[in-house]
């Protein structure tokens, strides 16, 4: 066999070599990866009670190597290492979350994971004969609501002058079929500071009307204020523009809404926008008004808060030691 063949085999194998590595290398990195998919609750005997927890620190460890991530607003998480040779190796999951007992899941490969986590405050437990009782609870909060409101309407009378019969001659402006000199006239609306035009509209109501026409409204310079243009090509024609001002308010807006209780904690929802979230309650018979800390802890309940992707937030609150609902 001769060296220029001999080189040619090798340069032909090793380029077969390096396309099948080129496609199974994607295919045992994929083999050699584990990943973790699950998602974190809050443990409790009663489902309705199970809330996604967001927020917790999540860590995948195989000895030296680890993961890390945290749940989203929905309780979820994944993440993912790389197979170790020993495949008795333990690999574990750490969650860790405030106001919660740490969590060790060991993991048992291709599986979805749900992990619950106990509260450092039980939810339920006995309650003393003289618990303080915790009755009609009301959430209440406030939104940003914005409303227009008509406050009137402007109206502008205004004349295209002609004298009707006049040849063009090329002299614009001339009617539509170029026949006869035409007038033009302009006429403007402002509503004014704060305010808005709507709906305008401008027609003929005196004069030749139909030897007239008029514009569409233009409200590109905002709208706070509308131009509008008539023509006549007969005699003076009278116009009229109209429009409607409305005048956009910002204000508060506090709603009203009940938790629903289940046992000894309760849960409410409020919307991305509320703010001032506050809580009455009758304590033992009094009406007190609570405001929700930044630390979400009341005197009477301690409370989580769990954020939606939309950005509306759930409330899970659980009654502390010595109160209890009727």
């Amino acid at each position: 066999m001769t060296t220029g063949l001999r080189l040619t085999i090798r340069a032909g194998l090793g380029a077969a070599v390096a396309v099948t590595l080129a496609m199974l290398l994607p295919r045992l990195l994929r083999v050699r990866t584990i990943t973790a998919v699950g998602v974190v609750v809050r443990q409790d005997a009663d489902p309705r009670k199970q809330v996604p927890l967001a927020g917790v620190d999540v860590v995948m460890r195989r000895g030296e190597l680890v993961a890390h991530t945290i749940s989203d607003a929905t309780g979820f998480f994944t993440l993912s290492l790389r197979r170790g040779i020993n495949p008795a190796e333990t690999v574990t999951l750490q969650l860790d979350a405030p106001d919660y007992h740490p969590l060790t899941l060991a993991f048992h490969g291709d599986r979805l994971y749900l992990a619950r986590m106990a509260p450092l405050i039980a939810s339920e437990g006995p309650v003393a004969d003289h618990a303080r009782t915790v009755a009609n609870v009301l959430v209440r909060y406030s939104v940003v609501s914005i409303s227009d409101a008509n406050v009137g309407s402007e109206i502008k009378v205004f004349q295209a002058v002609n004298t009707g019969n006049r040849s063009c001659d090329g002299d614009r402006p001339c009617s539509p079929d170029g026949k006869w000199r035409a007038a033009v006239a302009y006429a403007t609306l402002d509503a004014g500071a704060g305010n808005e035009i709507r709906d305008p509209r401008v027609s003929c109501i005196a004069g030749p009307c139909p030897f007239t026409r008029v514009g569409r409204p233009d409200l590109s310079s905002g709208l706070r204020t509308v131009r509008v243009w008539a023509e006549t090509w007969s005699d003076t024609a009278t116009f009229l523009l109209e429009a409607e001002v409305f005048h956009r308010m910002v204000g508060e807006t506090v709603r009203r809404s009940y938790p629903v209780v289940f046992g000894q904690s309760l849960d409410f929802t409020v919307p991305a926008s509320a703010e001032g979230v506050t809580l009455e309650a009758e304590i033992d018979g009094a009406n007190v008004v609570f405001p929700l800390s930044p630390d979400l802890s009341l005197s009477w309940a301690a409370c989580h808060l769990t954020v939606n992707t939309d950005q509306s937030k759930i409330y899970l609150c659980n009654l502390k030691p010595g109160y209890r609902f009727p």
